[in-house]
């Protein structure tokens, strides 16, 4: 006789959210005069909102997806990569930014709902320091930083 659960809640960002999320991100990239991608994942790194400003680089539709991807994955914001891996050895900096879907650059946040990570945000479009700050935008339309 089994002793342990089968399965565990998870919570993940419900389908409003997300799309408030998306929503907030695209206002602010329109008001910075940008076109971007912008994705919204769950928890479990599967797409749940999703939109491509006309004009935004066609290429960036899936770095914006494998931006959040990395940020659910981890739950460490991608522009913070490059610090994060300065203490490890010399294979586990260059092996883990070859891995399909790993971003080590801005524009990634995880998407963290009392304590626990619920989705993520990925922009991708702009410079690095735009993509962040709008996705940061999202986030503060959540009511989180």
């Amino acid at each position: 006789m089994q002793t342990f659960p089968l399965s565990v809640p998870q919570p993940v960002i419900s389908a409003a959210a997300a799309h408030e999320c998306v929503g907030a991100a695209v206002k602010t990239a329109q008001s910075m005069g940008l076109c971007v991608n912008v994705a919204v994942l769950d928890g479990s790194g599967v797409l749940a909102a999703f939109l491509r400003m006309p004009g935004a680089p066609l290429h960036s539709v899936e770095i914006a997806i494998d931006k959040a991807y990395t940020a659910v994955s981890f739950g460490l914001a991608t522009s913070r990569w490059h610090v994060a891996l300065e203490g490890h050895s010399t294979a586990v900096r260059e092996g883990i930014v070859r891995r399909p879907r790993f971003v080590a650059f801005g524009g990634g946040l995880a998407i963290v709902d009392q304590g626990q990570r619920i989705g993520a945000i990925g922009v991708s479009g702009a410079t690095e320091s735009q993509d962040e700050a709008i996705a940061q935008a999202g986030l503060h339309a959540l009511g989180l930083d």
